[in-house]
């Protein structure tokens, strides 16, 4: 309750009242009177405009369009007594496209179609091309080929063929053993040399080759038969090996003094009594006594060429070391076969290699490069060679293509000879 210290208002009480009218307030009456309130002229009434509807997402809003009242002032944000800003009218068609605004587009993930369409289109086929796992596991089973199947095509007559490079390094062991295993497993009968003192293929094709073991050095002194020291090769039927001991490095030494030393492991070929679709020779990266004598008992040199500089400087060197024995000692001899090895794609050095191999050998070059694969340097660890290892790999598919192109050129050459 509030009093006023004036005598006009001591008489008045006011109370806050809820009510209607002037009863709500609870006014007493006083002495003086209770004031009237004075009477007001009746404002005019504003003219109705026509008016204007919008569509939105919250509902429908009323737009008023015409001329302001002319009573009503017209002001400024900075104050009254400003010009008026006259706002400018929007076009009726205009406005008639802003009363239907376009539909929002629907989310390429959120189907439209009926739910058997949206199954359907989703749907993705994979009988046209197997999953990863799939097809390794369908490679593995072509290059072991345990029902023997598949086959390459068997040359006429013996090919014997010479793995040589003076350079260490390029591949040619790795090259022999897993070319031999592959042939011998489409059907060929197939034999391998290890004229290596390493020892490198004996221990790739898990075949013993401690000292004391007949191996090719009783072929070169004492004059062996090679049937008498070749092993069966355990796990593969059609593939045999003679293995090189240590008591090979000093046969080089020995053969200087023995007569037509170039020819010693010629004619322990000649001797066996075997028949042999292929022999691959294994040589060491020199060009002694050992290698001349697997070049004059070879017709065909395959050359293993790693995808760097260096290599295609020993190439140049053993091209013309094969001339002379050419010459002098074995006129059938020839480069038949040339692979690169090694082979790793992110490099322009390799790219360059290979193309500058070609050039010079042209149609001898494979078309199946070796790329570097971890697996076949992880293969003799564990006396296996990659196809055994892995055939489902890189490295395993790349040999098994070059002994397929192998196989083939042999039998097509054949053919040609013969109708030659």
């Amino acid at each position: 309750m509030v009093r006023d210290s004036s005598d006009d208002h001591s008489d008045g009480h006011v109370s806050r009242e809820t009510g209607t009218g002037m009863e709500g307030w609870g006014v007493r009456p006083s002495s003086r009177g209770v004031p009237q309130p004075r009477a007001t002229e009746p404002r005019p009434q504003e003219p109705i405009r026509p008016s204007t509807t919008q569509a939105t997402r919250g509902g429908t809003v009323e737009f008023h369009v015409g001329a302001p009242s002319p009573d009503r002032s017209t002001g400024t944000v900075y104050g009254r007594g400003a010009s008026p800003v006259e706002t400018p009218q929007a076009d009726p068609e205009e406005r008639n496209d802003r009363r239907t605004p376009p539909s929002p587009r629907p989310h390429p993930s959120v189907a439209t179609a009926d739910p058997e369409g949206a199954m359907t289109d989703a749907y993705v086929s994979r009988e046209t091309e197997d999953p990863p796992l799939a097809q390794e596991a369908k490679r593995a089973v072509e290059i072991l080929n345990p029902s023997g199947e598949i086959t390459m095509p068997r040359p006429p007559r013996r090919r014997t063929m010479c793995v040589a490079n003076q350079k260490g390094g390029v591949g040619k062991t790795t090259t022999a053993v897993n070319i031999a295993v592959a042939l011998a497993l489409h059907g060929n009968r197939v034999l391998v040399i290890d004229l290596d003192p390493q020892g490198n293929a004996s221990t790739g094709l898990n075949v013993p080759h401690h000292s004391g073991v007949p191996d090719v050095y009783d072929c070169l002194i004492d004059g062996a038969p090679l049937d008498a020291v070749t092993q069966q090769v355990e796990g593969i039927p059609n593939l045999w090996a003679v293995p090189a001991t240590i008591d090979l490095a000093g046969a080089e030494i020995e053969l200087v003094s023995v007569v037509a030393r170039e020819s010693r492991l010629k004619r322990a070929i000649e001797a066996g009594g075997s028949d042999y679709d292929y022999i691959f020779i294994d040589c060491p990266p020199s060009l002694g006594l050992l290698t001349v004598n697997a070049l004059v008992a070879a017709e065909e040199v395959l050359i293993p060429i790693q995808c760097e500089y260096y290599a295609l400087e020993g190439v140049q060197a053993l091209t013309n070391n094969i001339e002379l024995v050419r010459s002098h000692l074995n006129p059938k001899l020839d480069i038949s076969t040339v692979l690169l090895t090694m082979y790793d794609r992110r490099t322009r050095l390799a790219d360059l290699v290979e193309q500058d191999v070609r050039n010079h050998f042209g149609d001898k070059c494979l078309n199946a490069v070796i790329p570097r694969n971890v697996r076949v340097s992880e293969a003799p660890s564990y006396s296996q060679s990659v196809m055994t290892y892995d055939p489902g790999s890189r490295g395993a598919v790349s040999y098994f293509e070059a002994a397929q192109e192998i196989a083939l050129r042999g039998a097509q050459g054949a053919q040609v000879g013969g109708v030659a």
